[in-house]
């Protein structure tokens, strides 16, 4: 489905869900008398009341960033000073609040745990990153964010599926930050250059975030990939794609585009497992309460030992996505070494 103007979504779905917010929130009473008289004939402990309580909670802090979001635009002289760092520093505040409610209420209500494993946040002051993540999964791009932002205080910039501004509040948040959003399957020829422009002159808390597959891992993704190498004559790329069960085969040109425009950057890499099953609607009904911990991976390395040979690089790129693949296979189960809340 077509992406709609900007307009459509701002003065139609913006105030529309703004509007069912307020019916949900008038006929709740209405709601959680439905969700407990369902509960005794669903499996799992009052899953129905869970789902509602998360879904009710998800579209009331729409609805406050949306509200926030408006508040910002005014005391920004009606747009004018959107971009200045100050207006910028309170948006990623509003990021901040945002993604830290939602990981607390899934936490406490779909008992949703993260561990993390890696370098103490403290090793990343004051460097730009370069973030490279593993991308299976429904809220692997949530929880990295979160990290970044509330965890490690971090700006982000990220490459997005443009389907994402559909959500009328991160639609209207996001675009505001120095993100970009790329057409589904990918941006064609300018993909390149739309990523080497927002990893460009990164700052001391910026971090650059790119899912190097492109999308999120599917069986049919990944032999889909394994055929497109095979089809371009890059057999040795194939074979190695097809040891790796548990990961997509990487597009290298976003990232060596990223690591030309932000020579001065450390890389950081980031594997994770625990939500790999959940890919449908359905699959996260029949999963909840999800009482599960996803576990992450992170890798720092130093800008001084990433290779500056563009062929280098690619092979760079396929060694690290093999031990993500390794480190995946080991850990789908197995605990982390931190916990993070």
């Amino acid at each position: 489905m077509n992406l709609p103007p900007r307009w459509v979504r701002r003065l139609i779905l913006a105030p529309a869900v703004v509007l069912a917010t307020a019916v949900v929130l008038t006929t709740l009473p209405v709601w959680l008398l439905l969700g407990a008289a369902l509960s005794p004939f669903l499996p799992g402990r009052l899953r129905a009341l869970r789902v509602l309580w998360v879904a009710v909670t998800a579209l009331v802090m729409e609805s406050a960033v949306l509200c926030a979001l408006l508040a910002l635009w005014i005391a920004a002289g009606f747009g004018l000073a959107l971009r200045t760092p100050l207006l910028q520093y309170l948006h990623y505040q509003l990021v901040g609040w945002y993604l830290r409610t939602l990981y607390r209420e899934a936490g406490r209500v779909l008992r949703l745990r993260v561990q993390i494993e890696g370098p103490d946040p403290d090793e990343y002051l004051d460097r730009p990153l370069l973030v490279f993540c593993r991308h299976a999964g429904p809220g692997d791009s949530f929880l990295l964010v979160h990290a970044l932002v509330n965890w490690y205080a971090r700006e982000p910039r990220i490459i997005l599926t443009e389907r994402l501004q559909w959500d009328p509040a991160l639609d209207v948040m996001l675009n505001r930050l120095p993100n970009r959003f790329i057409p589904a399957g990918g941006g064609g020829t300018h993909l390149e250059r739309r990523i080497a422009d927002l990893a460009t002159a990164l700052d001391h808390n910026d971090a650059f975030v790119i899912f190097p597959e492109g999308g999120n891992f599917t069986e049919r993704r990944r032999t889909a990939g394994i055929a497109r190498l095979r089809a371009r004559g890059l057999e040795d790329m194939a074979r190695r794609s097809e040891a790796m069960r548990h990961v997509l085969a990487p597009r290298p040109g976003g990232v060596t585009a990223a690591l030309a425009a932000a020579p001065d950057a450390d890389i950081v890499w980031v594997a994770h497992a625990g939500l790999d099953h959940l890919f449908t609607v359905a699959d996260i009904w029949r999963a909840l309460p999800l009482d599960t911990t996803v576990h992450m991976r992170w890798w720092r390395v130093p800008a001084g030992e990433v290779p500056r040979d563009e062929a280098d690089q690619v092979n760079w790129l396929y060694q690290w996505w093999e031990r993500i693949d390794q480190w995946v296979d080991t850990n789908q189960r197995a605990p982390g070494n931190h916990e993070r809340g």
